[in-house]
């Protein structure tokens, strides 16, 4: 049915992606007759994915130009601002948490989470190369992803957090352990090695950055794709992720046997977002913040499509549900997301409290589909300041300035003190209420929201009903339940997870009510690629010359992701496709 469904918005939306064969071998069937080259390689994206492709063909000794409508300010693009979470299996730091991991239960937590259903064994299924690049991925991650990353200096937080708890069965969405490793130095240390790498490659002759060259169409040659075109933007001095001048200067023509495409998501198109959105997760919000600079907006999807490649998995997609509006923001609509631990409780715009698996930390999508299913599009935590102050931590490397900037004493001082960060939101977002007593948060709920939803008397018996559970050590209640799971995990036990306690405490307090906007983030389907990173069409047969990593291609094989992430898995896809598709090109050529 969801593969009926999904068949029905390929064209039109700007999104699809199909099978695939060995690189050499078809650029050498292929044999265009190219014009003049500029370079072995194109690379149309300076993200994550871009530096990654792009440092893997200049240690193969080719040249490569690296494309960015943006200007340099931007390089490394999402990237930057992320928190440096990566999914890694059976690492040093889960078993210095005491967390017993493998690759079969990373495996079957994949499988549970991504629910792919079309047409896995058929090769021109949409899913077919995605479980081929999910299946790669997670032996990537129960293998050398760990040490190929540390040996380019990265290091990790030891206290291994616990994203995306799932559903409740064993075989279904969720991480059964942690696995959610935050880097030391957040997004810029994940990015740093690789830049580093084409800077080098830019000294050394081999690399030329093409900053606000705007790609606008892929040049062909006899079937196969053998340059770009586009627009010179003006000189911009945009600080990173603020936007930039569309004014255009000049044209350009760029040839090269290889182009490869990493240009990212949708995320701030919110246009196409509500274009593919999906029926599963309700109506799509009338109203969304969004968690990535205006220039992610999915140009390079359409652009690709008219020059045959196939766009799979259209519907699928990743937005969180827990976020902020920035009090300071830097790009239009910015929105902060808050990394919740388990204790919050969840209600909805109308005051009634959501059930399992709605819970903080647990099951994203499904909480997304819960509240837009309650037609508005908006939802409420409210919590202790206790809570807030162990609890709460904010997505993005600038939010986070402890970890990124690797100060040790700021990281500690967490212990004893709410985050500066947390504490601004608390001062100066539009989002937060702080009160002594429970009438005085309702009264400030409805102010906040501009509506009398939330009534005292409701809202009072479902949280005095949650307080009844905390007085003993086994509980009912499914959440309390999962508070004390939680309280088991020593990584919890010192940074995530507050001890049990009622939320009318009066020790615990002052009450706080938090306003969760819908978050825009992700892509999770793109453009169809094969193992090697080539671009396939319709047929399910590889474009010669065309290759594409990264957002753009659904992270690998157009969903590798499947419905849904097991969270860690954003960058990573970046890491890995880049890789994956830079090497192959290099051999390629």
């Amino acid at each position: 049915m969801e593969e009926a469904a999904s068949s029905g918005i390929t064209r039109r939306t700007a999104l699809t992606v199909a099978g695939g064969v060995a690189a050499g071998a078809v650029i050498a069937k292929a044999a265009p007759a190219y014009a003049a080259t500029d370079a072995d390689a194109i690379v149309v994206g300076h993200g994550l994915a871009g530096l990654v492709a792009t440092s893997e063909l200049v240690a193969a000794g080719r040249k490569v130009l690296l494309l960015d409508q943006e200007p340099e300010a931007s390089l490394g693009g999402q990237a930057f601002w992320s928190f440096g979470g990566l999914f890694f299996v059976d690492s040093v730091e889960q078993r210095l948490m005491g967390v017993q991991d493998s690759f079969d239960l990373a495996w079957q937590d994949w499988l549970g989470t991504a629910g792919f259903d079309r047409g896995v064994d058929d090769p021109t299924g949409q899913d077919h190369w995605a479980a081929k690049w999910a299946r790669a991925y997670v032996e990537f991650a129960a293998g050398e992803k760990r040490s190929w990353l540390a040996g380019l200096g990265m290091q990790w937080f030891p206290a291994v957090g616990w994203a995306e708890r799932g559903g409740g069965l064993a075989d279904g969405h969720g991480n059964s352990v942690p696995r959610f490793h935050v880097t030391w130095g957040t997004g810029p240390a994940v990015m740093e090695p690789f830049e580093k790498k084409v800077r080098a490659g830019v000294a050394a002759g081999k690399v030329v950055f093409k900053f606000r060259h705007r790609v606008d169409g892929l040049v062909t040659t006899n079937g196969a794709v053998t340059g770009v075109r586009g627009a010179v933007l003006e000189p911009s001095t945009a600080a990173r992720g603020e936007p930039s001048s569309r004014t255009v200067t000049g044209d350009f023509q760029l040839n090269a046997p290889i182009v490869i495409v990493t240009s990212g998501g949708i995320g701030a198109n919110h246009d196409l977002i509500r274009r593919n959105w999906p029926a599963r997760l309700g109506k799509a919000p009338a109203a969304m913040i969004t968690g990535v600079p205006a220039h992610v907006d999915g140009r390079m999807l359409a652009i690709s499509e008219a020059a045959g490649a196939r766009i799979v998995n259209p519907d699928r997609m990743w937005h969180y549900t827990e976020g902020l509006r920035n009090w300071d923001p830097i790009w239009p609509g910015h929105g902060i997301r808050i990394l919740p631990g388990p204790s919050s409780m969840w209600f909805d715009a109308t005051g009634r409290r959501l059930s399992a698996p709605d819970w903080p930390g647990y099951d994203t999508l499904h909480t997304l589909g819960t509240i837009t299913g309650s037609g508005y599009d908006y939802s409420w935590f409210v919590a202790t300041q206790e809570i807030v102050d162990k609890e709460f931590a904010l997505s993005g490397s600038e939010q986070n300035p402890d970890l990124t900037n690797k100060d040790i004493w700021l990281l500690l001082s967490r212990i004893w003190q709410t985050p500066e960060p947390i504490r601004k939101f608390q001062q100066y977002g539009a989002d937060f209420v702080k009160a002594n007593t429970l009438p005085e948060l309702v009264t400030g709920m409805n102010r906040v929201a501009g509506s009398n939803l939330i009534k005292l008397e409701s809202l009072k018996a479902q949280i005095e009903a949650r307080d009844r559970e905390i007085t003993n050590n086994f509980s009912k209640d499914a959440q309390v339940m999962g508070i004390r799971n939680a309280l088991t995990y020593l990584g919890d036990q010192i940074s995530r997870t507050a001890s049990a306690h009622r939320i009318l405490d009066t020790a615990k307090g002052p009450l706080v009510a938090v306003k969760l906007n819908i978050l825009t983030r992700k892509t999770l389907g793109g453009l169809q690629t094969n193992l090697q990173g080539q671009v396939l069409d319709a047929a399910g047969k590889a474009i010669p010359g065309l290759y594409a990593a990264g957002e753009v291609a659904g992270f690998g094989g157009g969903g590798v992701h499947g419905y849904r992430s097991l969270e860690g898995t954003f960058l990573g896809g970046c890491l890995f496709s880049g890789r994956q598709a830079g090497r192959a090109a290099a051999a390629a050529l």
